[in-house]
């Protein structure tokens, strides 16, 4: 800018000097005008030039500062970028478990379904069961088999779950297993050979078999069957079972007392 200043005081030296020259040559009075406009000229031409040069650094400033500015605009597009990235392969995660949860949550009720059929069976089994059970042993397992619901539907409104319902039948099962390895008195009423009713005194060997003696010396035996115990007199075994009796009373000593078996 400096060096532009010099050469322009230069050409007004130049000019004033042709000026002076040829004014030896005009009349007097002539030159002061143009010298004057001259000058005007010249402090028109610095202050242009000043103004430009201040614009072109204005301009230099403020093309830095949008620089500046567009450099940090593309550094959050390149962080918002991969932040979109980043949730898109969480969203994609997301989805895999999703999927994966569901494909075991199906294999989870086909399984429990499985498990219902299969312990809806075993409830039956032991319906089935307890039907031929000695009446103290059905007294025993009373609460138990009312745990047991009456079909699915029952089931369901109890909110009986299907692990629930396979402890109540391994309950069950357990005292069955319990029971067959018992021998078990009790006092019940049973119809004589005559057809007249009378309390007697029941022994039950296990689950399969029993004997039952009156306080008259009347006797008979016991087995299970598909609507519950059948009984039949036996008259031959009274002396038996109540010897029998008297040792699980403790009344008599531990003897062998041969009793009939059947087996089924």
């Amino acid at each position: 800018m400096r060096q532009t200043i010099l050469c322009a005081a230069a050409a007004l030296a130049c000019a004033g000097g042709s000026s002076a020259a040829q004014g030896e040559r005009v009349a007097p009075g002539a030159g002061a005008p143009a010298l004057e406009e001259t000058r005007l000229t010249m402090g028109k031409w610095i202050e242009t030039q000043q103004i430009i040069s201040k614009e072109r650094n204005e301009w230099q400033q403020g093309r830095e500062i949008l620089l500046g500015r567009l450099e940090l605009v593309r550094k959050e597009v390149a962080t918002l970028e991969a932040k979109i990235r980043e949730a898109e392969s969480g969203v994609a995660e997301t989805d895999r478990k999703r999927e994966e949860l569901l494909a075991e949550n199906e294999q989870l009720k086909a399984t429990g379904a499985q498990l219902t059929a299969a312990v809806s069976g075993m409830e039956g089994e032991v319906r089935r069961l307890c039907q031929a059970l000695p009446e103290p042993i059905r007294a025993r397992l009373q609460l138990l088999r009312e745990r047991m619901p009456e079909d699915e539907a029952a089931a369901a409104a109890r909110r009986i779950s299907a692990p629930e319902r396979f402890q109540n039948v391994i309950g069950i099962l357990n005292e069955l297993n319990k029971a067959n390895n018992e021998i078990t008195v009790n006092y019940e009423v049973h119809e004589l050979a005559d057809g007249t009713p009378a309390e007697v005194q029941a022994i039950y060997v296990g689950l399969a078999q029993a004997y039952f003696v009156s306080a008259r010396g009347e006797a008979g035996i016991g087995r299970p069957g598909a609507g519950g115990w059948k009984w039949e007199p036996s008259r031959s075994i009274a002396r038996d079972v109540l010897m029998a009796l008297e040792i699980l009373q403790g009344k008599q000593s531990p003897a062998f007392v041969p009793l009939p078996v059947r087996l089924q």
